[in-house]
């Protein structure tokens, strides 16, 4: 039983790298889109600003310039929370293959027990929608 759990867990191994990878890349992609979003949107802004320069306040001036700053700020922000997340998301990913490795009868349980968990609620989900109309 021993040696199938191992082999059931080396196996599992891969499948959860992949997971995390794809997890980690999605995550990247979307932060990757949001700034280039906003990036462009802050370029619309600034050259909106740049046209009404000649007839704008210096007190405006000054605050769509500090808007501006206050914006770049926050895309930088998200930017460092998007490597701290793949950081992190590396780092279970390294400690779930560890563990998967090391406590191979133990990871097909969780494993297992999860899959039920989620069987367990899709059906329960499907029960409830059914019954609604």
């Amino acid at each position: 039983m021993s040696t199938t759990a191992s082999k059931i867990a080396q196996d599992a191994a891969p499948t959860l790298r992949h997971a995390s990878d794809e997890l980690l890349q999605s995550a990247s992609h979307a932060v990757d889109s949001t700034r280039s979003y906003a990036n462009d949107a802050l370029d619309k802004a600034e050259d909106k600003v740049r046209e009404l320069r000649g007839n704008v306040d210096p007190v405006v001036d000054m605050l769509a310039s500090k808007a501006q700053k206050l914006a770049r700020q926050s895309l930088d922000i998200a930017a460092e929370a998007k490597d701290r997340a793949q950081q992190s998301l590396s780092r279970a990913a390294g400690a779930t293959t560890r563990y998967v490795a090391e406590q191979p009868l133990r990871s097909v349980l969780i494993a297992a027990a999860v899959g039920a968990g989620v069987a367990l609620l899709i059906s329960s989900a499907r029960t409830r929608n059914r019954n609604r109309y």
